[in-house]
């Protein structure tokens, strides 16, 4: 969108990102806040965004307790039923985003494989193993299915693993424990991991002698890197350089992956996030946060106090 567009809409523009954030009561971004974007918070003001502090550098958090901020985390706001209504969008469109991107990776042009995704007559398709069966993974059954590969779904959640294999006819179903995992790194052509521990990093549950075990220019695809990775080889990397080679394996870690499709996250965000921020605004987080347990939640920073079960990353 343009700046008349804001300005259309009713927004000021300012001359600075500093400015911004200085002049506000409650910033909203999307992507977690760098380092500078918190030093420009006055004290006792509000932020609310993709936050992610349980991969976040402590000294970010240490910062938002300094300056007494409060801090809502989008990607916590949960409801009643344990539906995440602003995480999901996201997650949907970033596992649709790993099949398209995976059959990038695979390509020679990328140092794949030069594999064909979906195969052809004679040709087996490729092998693809996800492993989480979440929102995000589903979505990215669904688009490797799309493509015709062959695809293995990987849980430790059985009732998730019966609506893959009831939703899915012809997708292989495995509980996800280290021997199955070392067994699919074996095959696979491209590993999706898109684990997801609610309020909490994920676990590494591959290892780097499984990556070491995969076959070369094999591609790994850690979506779960927002909040840590849940593989040992993987480090957040950016659009501009996607993706890098370790154990002979190519490695896309990309952090907010939605990004890549700007304008349909910003419209999918929005719809799901637009109704809690309207509610802050109009009624102010405390009187907010005591009324809407989903809210609540969601705060994980509150005047700043930090929720008692955050973790923080040494690297992030």
């Amino acid at each position: 969108f343009s700046d008349l567009d804001y300005e259309r809409a009713g927004a000021r523009i300012v001359y600075s990102a500093e400015e911004a954030f200085g002049r506000a009561d409650l910033v909203l971004k999307v992507a977690r806040p760098l380092s500078e974007e918190l030093q420009w918070l006055p004290p006792r003001t509000a932020l609310a965004g993709l936050l992610h502090l349980n991969s976040a550098r402590q000294e970010k958090v240490v910062m938002l307790q300094q300056k007494e901020i409060t801090a809502i985390a989008y990607e916590q706001i949960q409801l009643e039923n344990g539906f995440f209504p602003v995480r999901a969008p996201l997650s949907q469109i970033g596992g649709y985003l790993a099949a398209q991107i995976g059959a990038r990776l695979l390509q020679n042009n990328s140092g794949g494989k030069g594999i064909l995704m979906g195969g052809m007559p004679g040709i087996p398709p490729a092998e693809v193993a996800v492993v989480g069966a979440g929102l995000s993974g589903t979505c990215a059954v669904q688009g490797f299915l799309g493509m015709r590969a062959h695809v293995t779904v990987l849980d430790t959640d059985l009732n998730a693993l019966q609506r893959i294999y009831e939703r899915f006819p012809g997708v292989v179903t495995m509980v996800s424990n280290p021997r199955n995992l070392a067994r699919v790194c074996c095959y696979a052509d491209l590993i999706a991991a898109t684990i997801l521990v609610p309020g909490k990093r994920p676990p590494v549950i591959i290892t780097r002698e499984m990556v070491r075990s995969m076959k070369p220019r094999s591609v790994i695809m850690d979506i779960s890197i927002d909040e840590g990775g849940c593989v040992e080889t993987s480090r957040p990397t950016t659009h501009e350089s996607p993706y890098y080679l370790d154990e002979g394996i190519i490695h896309y870690c990309v952090p907010n992956i939605p990004s890549v499709v700007a304008r349909t996250a910003t419209y999918a965000f929005l719809n799901a996030a637009f109704p809690f921020i309207l509610k802050i605004v109009n009624e102010g987080i405390d009187k907010t946060r005591e009324e809407d347990p989903a809210i609540a939640n969601g705060t994980v920073v509150y005047h700043g106090k930090l929720r008692s079960n955050m973790r923080f990353s040494s690297s992030s």
